[in-house]
Order: structure tokens, then C-alpha cells, then sequence
């Protein structure tokens, strides 16, 4: 038996079931479960981070969809989190030069 305890897809414990296994489940708490989509975050940049080529594309997706309910739980709209990446850029450049730093003085 284990115990993961993390926050999953909608759907997980029902493809659990329909795979012959059993499952336990709960619904948090309105700060729990924004607690542990933000360590969802995590987990899946990570997994992002680490994935071949062939699988980015998945695991960008799901980088999405949890951006997406960590928005909408926390009242951000898209158009918000859109402007201020324009803003950003703007202000302090994008990724497109590619440019690593290699050391920075003192302040």
C-alpha cells in the first residue's frame, strides 16, 4: 500500500480503479490545496527540467495546466500574467540572446 498524499488530476483515482486497484482520497481545504498546487508547480518544472525531447511537450503541458488552476484559484486572469511578462521583457530582457553570466563584481 503507499501513501502519497499529493495533490493529483481530477481523473486519477478513476483510471486507478478502472486499472482493478483501490484508492484513498480527500478534498483539501481551500489554503491546502493552494499549498500543494504551488509544490505541484515545483515537481512538475522539475520534471519539465529532466524530460527528453520527445516527452517535453507532456510535461510542459502539465507545467500548464497547473499554472492555469494555480491562477485561477488565486483570482489571476491570463491577461494579467500576459502583461506583465510583456512588462518584464520590456524592463529586463527575455531568453532569446542567449546569454549566460559568468561572474558579477561586488556590489
Amino acid at each position: 500500500m503507499f501513501f502519497n498524499r499529493k495533490l493529483v488530476r481530477d481523473r486519477i483515482p478513476e483510471i486507478i480503479q478502472a486499472a482493478g486497484r483501490e484508492c484513498a482520497v480527500e478534498t483539501m481545504e481551500e489554503e491546502e490545496f493552494h499549498q500543494a498546487l504551488r509544490a505541484k508547480l515545483v515537481e512538475e518544472a522539475q520534471e519539465a527540467a529532466a524530460a527528453t525531447d520527445a516527452d517535453l511537450v507532456t510535461e510542459l503541458a502539465d507545467l500548464y495546466e497547473v499554472i492555469d488552476t494555480l491562477m485561477a484559484a488565486s483570482g489571476i486572469d491570463r491577461k494579467t500574467v500576459l502583461t506583465e511578462q510583456k512588462r518584464r521583457r520590456l524592463e529586463r530582457g527575455g531568453f532569446s540572446r542567449r546569454i549566460r553570466l559568468l561572474w558579477s563584481g561586488a556590489d
